[in-house]
């Protein structure tokens, strides 16, 4: 998780992540935006991303 100002920096190189503004929130996957979050959505957001990236690794 980051800020909006490093999080797309930090999240160039990581699987998934989050960075977080006043209220919202991008979410990323491989450093590309995949969607906007509320804020009071961030972690069951993120915790969903990571079950279906985990779901997908299994299945190969």
């Amino acid at each position: 998780m980051g800020c909006v100002v490093n999080g797309p920096g930090e999240a160039a190189d990581a699987d998934i992540g989050i960075a977080g503004g006043k209220g919202s929130g991008i979410l990323f996957k491989k450093g590309k935006v995949v969607k906007k979050v509320k804020e009071e959505d961030f972690v069951p957001v993120l915790l969903a991303e990571i079950n279906m990236m985990l779901d997908k690794s299994e299945e190969v």
